[in-house]
């Protein structure tokens, strides 16, 4: 019940905020009232604020009017949909599935006894939990902060996908070793793939959506790419789990058999993670150092025939 209260008043300070002035401007066609609503946040006359083109200028994008999913949006946004939604579904595979066996992780560097109960498990957990975050989750942001207007959000979407794929490798392929001698190694290389999955993909994926589309529907194409990556989320989820109950059974005769679903799904992550790096490459541009106005491509071209909706 509590968790509401913060909800609402979100929803009561969003209310009294005015729209963007390039959404009322574009989108609902009324230039006088973006030019009050930004006079207001600014706290400075029109006069003063007015850009001196107008909007008949090259500088300002046509109002186009064709409909999500047409056949104008899929030859100009449809490939960028696809590999917004794309990355942010293989990232969301990737992270989600590695939270869901942290447990495991953890467990073989945690001291415990015939007297621990799960309560104090649970807590030992959640501290090796708070350690990776504060090592590693965290300054993954700060430097995703950092760099990401001096590096570019495709480089860095890039090396977190890269980097991300050869730590799930370096954790998967040789596990056993890591299991048996209890390295320190290992809980390093895996606070890593939370370093570069925040200081990468899970960054990125969620601002690249937001600068590449038009603005009458970036909400939508930004949501639709949100949704796709807890699809994502949801496959990840449910694979390991169903890894585990189909290859979890213990074999007397291969000691190793405990280890082998999740030497596997580090593996499979590994992969899913590199292929995030292929579709990155092949489909994700860049949008550092350009406008929203350039990244929308919305002016008309004699090329574009008439908007057919799907």
């Amino acid at each position: 019940m509590l968790g509401a209260v913060p909800a609402a008043l979100t929803y009561y300070w969003r209310m009294l905020m005015p729209e963007t002035a390039r959404y009322t401007a574009l989108v609902e066609n009324n230039v006088l009232q973006a030019a009050r609503d930004m006079e207001k946040i600014l706290d400075l006359p029109l006069s003063q604020i007015q850009e001196p083109t107008t909007m008949d200028s090259p500088e300002y994008p046509s109002s186009s009017t064709f409909p999500l999913l047409s056949t104008r949006f899929l030859r100009r946004h449809g490939v960028e949909l696809f590999s917004c939604a794309a990355t942010w579904f293989l990232l969301d595979v990737a992270f989600y599935s590695s939270n869901l066996f942290q447990s495991q992780i953890y467990q073989q560097y945690l001291t415990l006894d015939d007297s621990t109960d799960v309560y104090e498990e649970a807590i030992k957990v959640a501290g090796l939990q708070a350690l990776i975050a504060i090592s590693a989750t965290i300054p993954g942001y700060y430097f995703t902060v950092f760099f990401i207007d001096r590096v570019g959000r495709r480089k860095i979407q890039l090396m977190g996908f890269t980097l991300m794929g050869f730590l799930y490798l370096g954790l998967g392929i040789p596990y056993f070793f890591w299991r048996k001698h209890k390295h320190a190694g290992f809980i390093i290389l895996y606070g890593l793939t939370f370093f570069f999955a925040n200081f990468g993909p899970n960054t990125t994926t969620f601002i690249v959506p937001a600068e590449l589309f038009p603005a009458r529907l970036r909400s939508t194409c930004h949501g639709i790419s949100g949704a796709t990556g807890k699809i994502g989320a949801v496959v990840g989820a449910v694979g390991i789990q169903r890894a585990w109950g189909s290859s979890g059974e213990y074999n007397e005769g291969d000691p190793d058999s405990k280890l082998k679903p999740m030497r596997a799904a580090l593996v499979v992550l590994g992969a899913v993670c590199f292929l995030g790096t292929v579709v990155t490459y092949a489909f994700t541009p860049e949008t550092m150092r350009r406008s929203l106005e350039e990244n929308e491509k919305e002016r008309e071209t004699e090329s574009d025939g008439p908007a057919v909706a799907l």
